[in-house]
C-alpha cells in the first residue's frame, strides 16, 4: 500500500489533448500523461478524474476531505480556472492542499488567461512547462507533506 494518496482532477476540454490545439498542449493525450506520473513517483497512489462538468468537479474535491487519506490535489481546471468562484470556494472548503497546474504559461496568452479566480487559495500555482507541469506540481503536494503544510 502506498504511502501518499493524491488525486488528479482535471476539467474541461482536458480529455481533447493531444488533438486540441497541439502548437500549445502538445501532442501527449491526458492518458499518456496519468501513466507517466505514475512512472515517475511509483511509491504514490494516484486517483485520476477528469470531466467536462464543473459540479462534477465540485463534488470530486468534496470527496477528498470526506473520505481522508489524501496528501493533496493536483488540479488542472481548464477554463473554470478563470472564471469559476463555485470553485474557488470549493478549494477553500476543502481544507485539502491543492496545487494549480497549467501546461501552458497562461500569463503568456490572451490577458483573460492570465488572471486565475483560484490561485488565491490554491497552495501554489506551476504553469507552462507541459506535462512536466503536472510532475512538479506532485513534487509540491509532496514536499508540502513533509514540511506539515495545508492538508
Amino acid at each position: 500500500m502506498s504511502q501518499h494518496r493524491i488525486l488528479v482532477l482535471n476539467g474541461p476540454n482536458l480529455s481533447r489533448l493531444g488533438k486540441r490545439e497541439p502548437a500549445i498542449y502538445g501532442h501527449t493525450t491526458l492518458e499518456e500523461i496519468n501513466v507517466g506520473i505514475k512512472k515517475a513517483f511509483p511509491d504514490i497512489a494516484f486517483d485520476f478524474f477528469q470531466t467536462e462538468d464543473e459540479g462534477e468537479l465540485l463534488e470530486k474535491l468534496f470527496q477528498v476531505e470526506d473520505e481522508g487519506g489524501c496528501i493533496g490535489v493536483l488540479l488542472n481546471a481548464g477554463a473554470l480556472t478563470h472564471y469559476s468562484i463555485a470553485l474557488r470556494d470549493a478549494i477553500s472548503a476543502v481544507g485539502a492542499a491543492v496545487v494549480e497546474v497549467h501546461l501552458s504559461n497562461i500569463y503568456a496568452r490572451e490577458e483573460f488567461r492570465s488572471k486565475s479566480v483560484i490561485s488565491a487559495v490554491c497552495a501554489g500555482v506551476v504553469s507552462g512547462f507541459g506535462e512536466e507541469s503536472y510532475h512538479l506540481g506532485v513534487r509540491a503536494l509532496v514536499s508540502l507533506r513533509e514540511q506539515g503544510g495545508r492538508q
